[in-house]
């Protein structure tokens, strides 16, 4: 981490307070029954621009960080962060990761200087018993995560962690792994999903990335397949999305995007509610639909 973002970090740190920063060491005593169920989000992060730019996408990640009650922490699977084994991050300052090119300079000097949680990654490793997680200090937040979570918490006053997929393993693995952070959301974590339903980055059409959007059929077919599915609370066809013909292989070519959409569903909830935002198609092969699992008043 460069060093004027440690420092800046550190200065951020310290405003919180010593009351707070005592609160965040204390997950493992979890919240009581009659808590508040933290939601869960599946975000189409889209284009890094939109970590920048006042559009429709960012604006509605702003009002959604308004909407929900404030998180103790988030807990970020991005596709960005793709390993060979689960990893999640747990230093005390996550640096702000630049994985991207071709994009004007100010996108490359944006640093979200928020803090870690090192104690809530222990404890969200201790829940997982689907795989041997390793506690990461070197990665820190990529642009599928401080893309979207900047907009929705600017003040950086929220740890956020990240937690790796691991390419290695079945579509199926995922959804499950899943189900063992449940308790988090009975802690005030809120457990975001960053990718995008339908990416397929080789057949982008640019005249169609304009205000107006637009997608081929196959994409906005596939798109309105799968938001049937996520409403019916058919997992197991989203899951095993490879067996449903030719326009999911389009919609899909590579699982990375796609793969923090089942982590969020693997948190659904009998009680809980699917509504949809930013459900717009762009690029003719891209989808920015979003996905927010709530339990109602």
């Amino acid at each position: 981490m460069q060093r004027k973002t440690f420092i800046k970090a550190g200065a951020l740190i310290m405003t919180t307070g010593i009351d707070n920063l005592s609160s965040l060491k204390k997950f493992s005593d979890g919240l009581s029954d009659e808590g508040q169920l933290m939601p869960v989000l599946f975000v189409g992060h889209g284009s890094p621009m939109n970590g920048i730019e006042d559009n429709e996408f960012s604006q509605r990640w702003e009002k959604m960080g308004k909407e929900i009650q404030k998180p103790k922490a988030v807990l970020v699977i991005s596709a960005h962060w793709f390993t060979n084994g689960t990893k999640i991050t747990a230093m005390d300052f996550p640096q702000t990761i630049h994985d991207f090119g071709g994009f004007p300079k100010e996108l490359f000097d944006v640093q979200y200087p928020a803090p870690g949680n090192p104690q809530l990654a222990k404890e969200t490793k201790s829940l997982i018993h689907s795989a041997g997680v390793q506690l990461d200090h070197d990665w820190g937040l990529d642009h599928g995560a401080w893309t979207v979570v900047r907009k929705m918490y600017p003040d950086a006053d929220i740890p956020v962690l990240q937690l790796s997929i691991d390419y290695t393993k079945p579509p199926q693995f995922h959804y499950e792994l899943a189900k063992e952070l449940a308790s988090l959301r009975k802690k005030g974590v809120l457990i975001l999903g960053s990718g995008n339903m339908v990416h397929n980055l080789r057949m982008v059409n640019w005249s169609m990335m304009g205000t107006e959007g637009g997608g081929y059929d196959w994409a906005i077919t596939m798109n309105d397949k799968f938001k049937s599915f996520i409403t019916s609370g058919d997992h197991t066809s989203l899951i095993n999305y490879d067996k449903l013909g030719r326009d999911a292989a389009l919609a899909i070519p590579t699982p990375e995007h796609y793969l923090p959409l089942l982590y969020t569903l693997g948190l659904q909830e009998k009680k809980d509610e699917v509504s949809f935002f930013n459900d717009k198609a762009i690029g003719g092969s891209l989808t920015m639909t979003s996905v927010k699992i709530s339990r109602s008043n």
